[in-house]
């Protein structure tokens, strides 16, 4: 027997706009004889109305609601017994700030299904914002860039820009980068800034969705290895340099030996990082990379104290990762939509909100997808979608093994009834 759909209200964040489904998707489920449920939400980018039009009940709670999607985290109060939950969880690395979220799940025999290890049969993940991370994180970096550099004293072009969430479409803030895009062009940066050279550490969703909004302004690329031999004499006002960091330029294996991918993944305890040696070279760093703590860290703190001084080139982090304290150590907190950045100071070890003070420049939203609500809902809804039905008709109450799913979701469920799958299992060790 089918179950009914819930769409849940997000109540992590003040500004959390984004939909797991889209009201046009929403009626194609209808269309097929499904029940879905929405909570009643004012905030949403979407309305309750387009979602009532396409044959949605707007309820003000999930209880009648069998599959309970969302995005971020559900808070603790609102988990029933028995139910299935989809968002994304942030449990898998073990993350400490989650694991009472983890054990309340186990203790209401919940099952969860986390978008993040929806995958394919090759581990590449199916569901994901990953490129309007990178979108939206670049236009944030540019904008707060503009304004710490504006502050110095230093009037760019990226003063025209505004923070993402400003704007009422992507293609309208592209439209201003066209427009700075030509002014560098033609007048070039100030000369003391340049050469300016923006590196991405990564190269896959993220780092392309933040390449995108970068390739708008005039650009030339250059390897890792050609950075440290840019000349200021001889380097272009008017154009920006690009730099694309992979695994090889972020740590080398302890023994000198010969950098080998397979073997970084498997036994990155022979490595060491050595990414630091680039930092001196750029002007901002764009961190794109997928990162747990058995890597090594791109950036240090004891590398900043020692090393970062107000006449460092290096100027901003755009972190779009948002590890905190993590590849980026001195990335100290996810930051709000509506107050994005820090000065981070290496001597003092401390962080200020906003763009003034003596330090680094740092902007680690954690919800940057939610920026561009109305553009990521749909990319996201569209790779959701084919998926529903599987899960709406699945018997939960079946073992493991037994169970009749999506593969591509089954490789999914981290809890089932409360108890761990065999693929997590490991994440027993991190309960308290």
């Amino acid at each position: 027997m089918s179950k009914t759909i819930g769409i849940r209200f997000e109540d992590k964040y003040v500004l959390e706009k984004r939909v797991p489904l889209v009201p046009s998707d929403v009626g194609k489920l209808v269309a097929k004889g499904l029940k879905v449920e929405v909570q009643s939400s004012e905030k949403r980018i979407f309305k309750d109305s387009e979602y009532a039009s396409a044959g949605a009940e707007i309820v003000k709670d999930m209880h009648n609601s069998d599959v309970v999607l969302g995005v971020k985290e559900v808070t603790m109060n609102s988990f029933e017994e028995h139910k299935t939950y989809i968002f994304f969880s942030h449990i898998i690395k073990g993350q400490s700030y989650n694991m009472p979220m983890l054990g309340k799940m186990i203790n209401k025999k919940i099952n969860l299904i986390d978008y993040e290890k929806v995958t394919d049969d090759k581990g590449r993940r199916l569901i994901f914002f990953g490129n309007y991370a990178g979108l939206a994180g670049m236009i944030d970096t540019l904008w707060a860039l503009g304004l710490r550099l504006e502050h110095s004293g230093i009037v760019t072009p990226f003063r025209k820009l505004k923070q993402s969430r400003m704007y009422d479409s992507l293609e309208e803030a592209k439209s201003v980068l066209r427009d700075i895009s030509s002014e560098i062009s033609d007048k070039g940066l100030p000369e003391e800034l340049c050469p300016f050279t923006v590196g991405f550490a990564g190269y896959g969703n993220v780092s392309k969705g933040a390449q995108e909004i970068f390739d708008i302004l005039p650009f030339t690329e250059i390897g890792p290895s050609e950075l440290h031999k840019l000349d200021k004499a001889a380097s272009s006002r008017n154009k920006l340099y690009k730099i694309i960091f992979k695994e090889e330029h972020l740590a080398e294996k302890n023994d000198g030996s010969e950098f080998e991918l397979q073997e970084y993944y498997i036994h990155p305890e022979r490595f060491k990082g050595v990414f630091e040696k680039y930092l001196p070279h750029l002007s901002v760093l764009m961190n794109c990379v997928y990162w747990t703590d058995k890597y090594p860290r791109l950036v240090t703190k004891n590398y900043l104290e020692k090393n970062y001084n107000k006449n460092s080139k290096l100027i901003a982090i755009g972190d779009i990762t948002c590890d905190v304290n993590g590849s980026v150590e001195c990335t100290e907190l996810g930051t709000p939509i509506d107050d994005p950045v820090y000065i981070y100071n290496p001597v003092t070890g401390t962080h200020t909100m906003g763009h003034e003070g003596e330090g680094l420049l740092i902007m680690s939203v954690d919800i940057l997808p939610s920026e561009l609500p109305r553009e990521s809902s749909e990319f996201f809804s569209k790779e959701l979608y084919p998926f529903i039905g599987s899960i709406a008709e699945c018997d939960f109450s079946k073992p493991f093994e037994d169970i009749v799913l999506a593969e591509e979701i089954k490789r999914a469920l981290i809890l089932l009834n409360g108890e761990f799958t065999p693929n997590y299992e490991y994440l027993r060790k991190y309960l308290k």
